[in-house]
């Protein structure tokens, strides 16, 4: 329903219940719960305006919006939420502990017990975390190859999982092209990934 909104950030808040910010739209003011990392970097102080991608959880008695200051790490937030048994605030809680980049470097290496820093994620609930997200990041049925690209499996790790954040073959081809020759080691799935990334969310 929602992508993002652009609009000013009013007013930031941290209660028991979470990490709270209200950024006002066209006249109305919209209470977004965020990650502690965003929280941390939101500046209440100017009245520019900020652009935060948007994660709307409908439920039988409630609705709540989810904010992010880039997209790939709402991405990751709504992926979280496929596995059973990851609700809204687990999600979160992953989210404050690592960065998404590092997040998905730790699916991806089926390292369980670094998921366990995150707080309420057991053994049992990290390797089902990673069970399940494993392969629906790096299976996702790649495009025809590039001849300005070069290929091996970090960059077709990389470009995997961009696509299964939902950007598009372009996209994703063009912010590899720009950024392969800034990567000093083209065997690290995760430079390759932390840079394009960036350079997609620019």
């Amino acid at each position: 329903m929602y992508d993002y909104f652009k609009g000013i950030l009013t007013d930031k808040k941290k209660t028991a219940r979470g990490t709270f910010i209200s950024i006002e739209v066209a006249d109305i003011g919209y209470l977004l719960e965020v990650t502690e990392r965003d929280f941390i970097c939101m500046d209440t102080s100017n009245e520019k305006k900020v652009k935060i991608y948007l994660s709307l959880i409908h439920r039988e008695d409630s609705m709540n919006l989810f904010g992010f200051s880039n997209k790939e790490t709402r991405d990751i937030f709504q992926i979280l939420l496929s596995v059973s048994g990851v609700g809204a605030k687990m999600a979160i809680a992953l989210l404050n502990e690592f960065d998404a980049c590092d997040l998905i470097s730790l699916v991806i290496n089926g390292d369980y017990k670094e998921l366990t820093r995150a707080k309420g994620v057991g053994p049992k609930l990290a390797q089902k975390i990673i069970l399940e997200l494993k392969d629906k990041l790096i299976k996702t049925e790649l495009p025809r190859t590039t001849a300005t690209l070069p290929q091996n499996q970090a960059i077709t790790d990389a470009q995997a999982i961009m696509l299964s954040l939902g950007y598009e073959e372009k996209e994703v081809e063009e912010a590899l092209t720009r950024i392969i020759a800034t990567v000093e080691d083209d065997s690290n799935p995760e430079e390759i990934l932390r840079k394009a990334l960036t350079c997609l969310s620019m």
